[in-house]
């Protein structure tokens, strides 16, 4: 009878954890409904003033917009890695912290530091590694003006020269059970390659130059703020497929136990009847 009962508090413990999951599962598809049409509506905002600002820059002649675009020997390499602040999202967080050991060994001899959005990632790579800061707390109001001060920060290192080059790594958002991992350069501004004489056919007011220096800060800071969204809906995706994964396995390994449990009973049943039949026949002989 104890393994009976260790079995039957091993189907309530599994149990238990199964209406966890389940439970964590529904929040994450509630939001993720929500972080997955921001991040929908925001995409081809971001992509064309990116697209627009690479060929602006590119076709630009003189020191207009030069101080976000100044291609140096690149001595130091700022990452910034953006992860969640929670886990049970299954690889999402575990991936960053791959894809920013891959960059260390890309910039093998070179200063990398980093900046980390997300606990998961400064917890991990603060072991090791020099991390300047952690905004963490940019998920409790995930605004455009809260993630604009980050990229600020991060454009004065730029153009003060403290860093040669900045890269965003983070998980960008495919599906609820697709998340591509991204290592994308944020500084120096990447031109357009190819034929930018395009850019030539607009008429600009008040003049090609004055526009590109104005738009490029707001390019950066719409560039990091996608890739954070990026990452917020992707941690619901990923987050949402891992409780639900779980939620079956849970639910696999109760109706295992309950077997196992039935079984056991029968069997312990069996052997009372077995004994009971051979101490009538003792009884009787």
């Amino acid at each position: 009878m104890a393994n009976l009962k260790e079995i039957r508090n091993r189907i309530a413990s599994v149990s238990s954890t199964m209406q966890i999951t389940s439970a964590m599962k529904m929040v994450s598809a509630a939001k993720l409904k929500k972080a997955q049409d921001a991040i929908t509506a925001m995409r081809p905002y971001s992509d064309k003033l990116t697209e627009l600002l690479q060929s602006l820059s590119a076709s630009l002649d003189g020191d207009a917009g030069s101080k976000y675009a100044d291609n140096r020997y690149v001595n130091k390499v700022l990452v910034v890695a953006i992860t969640s602040n929670r886990g049970l999202c299954g690889a999402f967080n575990t991936n960053i912290i791959k894809q920013c050991t891959v960059l260390l060994n890309t910039y093998t001899g070179k200063q990398v530091d980093f900046i980390t959005v997300g606990k998961k990632a400064n917890d991990a790579l603060s072991r090791n590694n020099t991390v300047l800061s952690n905004h963490s707390e940019v998920y409790d109001d995930l605004t455009f003006d809260n993630v604009a001060v980050i990229a600020e920060s991060l454009m004065q290192r730029f153009t003060e020269g403290e860093y040669d080059k900045i890269e965003l790594v983070y998980n960008k958002f495919k599906n609820a059970a697709t998340q591509i991992i991204m290592s994308e350069q944020f500084l120096p501004i990447v031109p357009v390659e190819g034929d930018t004489s395009g850019a030539a056919d607009y008429i600009f007011e008040p003049s090609k130059p004055e526009i590109v220096e104005q738009l490029i800060p707001k390019s950066l800071k719409t560039q990091l703020y996608k890739a954070i969204r990026d990452s917020f809906a992707s941690e619901h995706g990923a987050r949402m497929t891992a409780m639900h994964k779980a939620t079956d396995n849970a639910t696999e390994l109760r109706d295992q136990l309950k077997l196992t449990y039935n079984k056991a009973r029968q069997a312990a049943i069996t052997n009372e009847i077995l004994e009971i039949v051979g101490g009538a026949e003792a009884l009787n002989n």
